[in-house]
């Protein structure tokens, strides 16, 4: 039986995937918050944008057309993450141009991945978090399989639209052969409340789908996130790390680095 080759990052105490089974539930805003609560708690923090195809992580911290540093240390060629807001940054929307297409089958693409992961100067890391892309393809697989990755958080919405994908997306990462802690669901969208009426909340995508999930394969709710008006606009111009120093986002934010933990002490 062919033997698969683990990536070992000593230096990283936990790495934690933000998953989804579909796109579109705000994954990738879920993922540079966490990064940015942790780093704001005097946490070591990295983030690794493992979307391949769909790189968001220059667009969210407004590095879009930033190269990346590679260093000669010895025969090996050492990739230097750009650090901003306190958090190392990684994505291979620094290695190429946002308008160029990445054309890559299987392989290379979980080759390139893993790149990402050995070939980068990441120094004393408290958490890592890595924004996956949607679905149950090969990056989720390579991943689990040769980085070990202490767990996976879960983002859905509230509609039962969602509810497919993402119930195949847990049952990838509980599948014996993966087998890897789902830590919990996150509820994204689950209600609008306006500025100007701070009282009332409209749920504009049903309700109940994180803890129909939840209950359904014995895990917890972490959180529900409302969806937060000028989040899109903060995040399309590079500004989400600012944004995110309102007291509704940290206050939530805080609460769900406050339970990840609590699961490893």
């Amino acid at each position: 039986m062919h033997k698969i080759e683990k990536v070992t990052l000593p230096n990283v105490k936990h790495i934690i995937a933000i998953a989804s089974g579909k796109g579109g539930v705000g994954k990738s805003t879920v993922a540079a918050n966490l990064a940015l609560t942790f780093a704001q708690s005097g946490y070591k923090t990295a983030l690794v944008d493992a979307d391949l195809y769909s790189p968001s992580i220059p667009i969210l911290f407004g590095l879009e057309n930033q190269h990346l540093l590679i260093e000669q240390r010895g025969e090996k060629h050492v990739m230097i993450p750009f650090e901003k807001n306190k958090i190392k940054l990684m994505s291979v929307g620094f290695l190429v141009n946002p308008e160029q297409a990445l054309i890559w089958r299987g392989p290379m693409a979980s080759s390139a991945l893993l790149q990402l992961f050995s070939e980068t100067d990441w120094g004393e890391i408290d958490y890592m978090v890595v924004d996956l892309p949607p679905g149950t393809g090969d990056i989720p697989l390579t991943l689990c399989q040769q980085v070990d990755i202490d767990g996976v958080i879960i983002v859905t919405t509230p509609q039962k639209l969602s509810f497919a994908d993402v119930q195949k997306a847990i049952t990838m990462f509980k599948n014996p052969d993966i087998n890897k802690p789902v830590l919990g669901i996150v509820e994204n969208m689950s209600w609008f409340t306006p500025l100007e009426h701070p009282d009332e909340k409209y749920f504009l995508f049903g309700k109940g789908g994180g803890q129909y999930l939840a209950k359904k394969f014995n895990s917890e709710l972490l959180l529900q996130i409302p969806l937060i008006q000028d989040l899109c606009d903060a995040s399309d111009r590079g500004f989400l790390s600012d944004f995110s120093k309102r007291p509704e986002i940290l206050s939530i934010y805080n609460e769900l680095i406050r339970k990840i933990s609590s699961k490893f002490n």
